[in-house]
């Protein structure tokens, strides 16, 4: 009897389970609470979380790799997430993502009040600071390809963050994803400290003047333009920045109605399910549970708090230079690729101090600057520590 339980008991994964997976598990649980119930990125936490349960447990028929005879023929066809995952191998998943946030966007902000750029490139601040920090002290030990990989999470672009690491650094991409995604979902606690301690009461009250009407004619000139620069500029880039602006000019032309509802409904929801579940199934404990891991997620931090204070004080900045018509420093902060969440961070914090002062519009133009300048920074990345130009 004892023996045929023993028996029984080998043909099950339960022999399977290591350590390892028994604290993953309670990694995918904290995941899922913060998802869950304090609604930190719930779209894509949840799957990533559950990727990480799959990829902890004893699984058949999910990961291995297709089996071929000697003679060629197949004689296994592979997981279900062998295949999926080269959405993300292959570099589809992110730019679809793209695809949808620029149909999701209005860069009419930016284009009405085009000094707001700079904002969204100072706050690449922190994706340089944690690249420099991360490659150069010793005690760390990331390589170029690694450091780069974790200063992109400083942009607060989950996608950006997947592409870039996946052509520098794969063997991250689980920690350097859930990282740069809780990040973004904490913004709201990260941001607003930094932004009181950079700013004074006074600049806090400032009211920018009212954002001029953009029309649409111009608005389909600044996909095809910033297209146009950016993939000229960094053409290791031009897969993101390329599907970010169609999806704006689908938008923009108002004549593809249905392709723009597409691309920003089931487009986006389908590849962000793929995409979350497909990074989750990499964080495999015996890989993810490393001192590195720990070293990511602080590291983090540090791209988060530069990233801020960097678009808080070019704001400041600017003021010494265009004192006739200064900008509220709050909206620097929006400088992060988080749209919309980092601008109505700053909206929020703006009303604090003057509950009639309306900042979220202001603080699109910065928001939408941080994607095309992560997405930049992403490129020169590729381009110099291996990726190359490419077509």
């Amino acid at each position: 009897m004892i023996e045929a339980f023993q028996s029984f008991l080998q043909m099950t994964g339960f022999p399977l389970v290591t350590w390892q997976m028994a604290v993953m598990w309670l990694i995918v649980l904290t995941l899922l609470y913060l998802a869950i119930y304090r609604g930190f990125e719930p779209l894509l936490l949840v799957p990533i979380a559950f990727g990480a349960f799959m990829a902890n447990l004893p699984t058949q028929g999910v990961l291995n790799a297709p089996v071929f005879g000697a003679g060629g023929e197949l004689v296994n066809p592979g997981g279900l997430y062998y295949y999926i995952q080269q959405g993300i191998h292959l570099e589809l998943f992110p730019p679809l993502i793209f695809l949808g946030v620029g149909a999701l966007t209005d860069f009419g902000p930016l284009i009405a009040n085009p000094r707001t750029l700079l904002l969204g490139a100072a706050a690449q601040l922190g994706v340089f600071v944690t690249f420099f920090c991360s490659t150069q002290l010793p005690w760390l030990g990331f390589t170029a390809g690694e450091g780069a990989s974790i200063g992109i999470i400083g942009g607060a672009d989950g996608p950006t963050a997947i592409f870039t690491t996946n052509k520098l650094a794969p063997h991250l991409l689980g920690p350097i994803a859930v990282a740069a995604y809780s990040y973004m979902a904490l913004v709201p606690l990260i941001q607003p400290p930094i932004m009181r301690l950079l700013t004074t009461h006074k600049e806090r009250r400032i009211r920018m003047t009212r954002l001029r009407d953009v029309s649409k004619l111009e608005k389909l000139i600044f996909a095809l333009v910033v297209t146009a620069l950016c993939v000229m500029l960094v053409p290791a880039a031009s897969a993101l920045i390329a599907m970010l602006m169609l999806g704006n000019l689908l938008r923009e032309s108002q004549v593809t109605e249905r392709l723009v509802k597409a691309s920003q409904n089931e487009i986006i929801n389908i590849v962000t399910i793929f995409l979350g579940t497909s990074v989750g199934i990499t964080m495999n404990g015996e890989n993810f549970l490393q001192p590195k891991t720990i070293a990511i997620t602080l590291l983090g931090v540090v791209a988060f708090g530069f990233s801020t204070a960097g678009g808080v004080l070019m704001a400041k900045a600017m003021n010494l230079i265009w004192r006739t018509n200064p900008i509220n420093p709050l909206i620097g902060s929006a400088g992060v690729s988080a749209v919309p969440m980092a601008a109505r961070v700053s909206q929020v914090e703006g009303q604090k101090y003057d509950p009639q002062n309306y900042l979220l519009m202001h603080a699109m133009g910065p928001n939408v600057a941080g994607v095309i300048g992560t997405a930049v920074a992403a490129g020169y990345f590729i381009a110099t520590l291996g990726g190359g130009a490419g077509h």
